[in-house]
């Protein structure tokens, strides 16, 4: 049982990457492997249209044609069990990386037919997590239209946002008086543990649904 989590944030040890380091600590709990990757290390570019992918008959069918640094991450992928993408949200969406890294990761799987169906080959266990700086009642649209693509890719996404986030250690030191950052430190204190949970329940539940064969 393999489970991977993906860290869209250039953060390494802030809102994102705690929620994915404890929705692992809930996966090795049920009894995943884990591994955690941040995409900010990693050197690669978003879909470039070359459409191998969906060329019939071409060495590249159903898998992404391109070579670099995730080649090797999207096909440790393809043979895992549980994903798991985090990101935080910027201007109503998902990172630039997170972004390039999802474009990869479906397009292939896609096919120009009526429906789109999909053409994934495992049974593959996902979830979205989400931090913003914003309430729940302000997160975007998008991010349920991208959760709707990774149901009909994978058959399956959970996603879970945690909002109204605690972005700077020392509030005095940025420009930002749009915030109460008495109130924001309190929520970092009382409801970011419990977003933490929620993360590894997460975790927990996604590798038991993997092991009990759910999805596709």
């Amino acid at each position: 049982m393999k489970a991977i989590a993906i860290n869209g944030s250039p953060r390494k040890k802030w809102n994102t990457a705690t929620l994915l380091e404890h929705a692992l600590e809930g996966a090795k709990g049920a009894g995943a492997d884990t591994e955690l990757v941040h995409l900010y290390d990693v050197a690669y570019s978003g879909c470039i249209s070359c459409f191998a992918c969906k060329k019939i008959g071409g060495k590249s069918y159903g898998r992404c044609a391109v070579k670099d640094g995730i080649t090797d991450l999207l096909e440790r992928i393809a043979q895992a069990d549980v994903l798991i993408l985090g990101s935080p949200v910027y201007f109503h969406c998902e990172t630039g990386e997170m972004r390039s890294f999802l474009e990869r990761l479906l397009f292939p799987y896609l096919t120009y037919t009526p429906g789109y169906a999909p053409i994934f080959p495992g049974c593959l266990q996902t979830g979205l997590v989400y931090t913003m700086n914003v309430g729940e009642q302000d997160a975007s649209p998008i991010l349920s239209v991208t959760k709707g693509v990774m149901t009909r890719v994978f058959g399956n996404c959970e996603m879970l946002l945690s909002t109204d986030t605690f972005q700077f250690e020392d509030y005095s030191k940025y420009l930002s008086t749009a915030w109460d950052a008495k109130a924001k430190a309190k929520r970092r204190a009382e409801v970011f543990p419990q977003d933490c949970s929620r993360a590894r329940d997460m975790g927990a539940i996604l590798v038991a649904q993997a092991a009990a064969g759910q999805g596709r």
